[in-house]
């Protein structure tokens, strides 16, 4: 076993997956139990509207940052993949588009770099 499989026995995992299951099914049902049909303002219609947008940065975020490949430590090749995702998303406003130019773009900076 390595030391981060070490660090979480069973009992905690199952415990993490339970509270995240009942926390997520909380957080679905106030809005559509709870709100049901009721009108909701519209500054709120508005932010919840990007809300599936912000959802891939936050998970992509961390592997930017300190990607597994290199143990944690910042990597200039998953910056440049990132920023070049993000200038992709800015100009072409295509979400596939973008997540392919990313995809693309590290495993041919890894290869020639890495």
């Amino acid at each position: 076993m390595t030391e981060t499989e070490m660090a979480f026995d069973h009992g905690t995992l199952w415990l993490v997956i339970a509270g995240l299951a009942i926390g997520s099914y909380g957080l679905r049902f106030a809005f559509i139990g709870l709100v049901g049909n009721r009108t909701m303002p519209a500054w709120l219609m508005r932010h919840l509207r990007y809300t599936a947008v912000a959802i891939i940065p936050a998970l992509v975020a961390p592997l930017v940052v300190w990607p597994a490949p290199t143990q944690g430590e910042p990597s200039l090749i998953h910056f440049a993949a990132a920023a070049l995702t993000f200038v992709v998303a800015v100009f072409s406003k295509n979400v596939l588009l973008a997540m392919a130019t990313g995809a693309c773009s590290l495993w041919t900076l890894m290869y020639v770099f890495g």
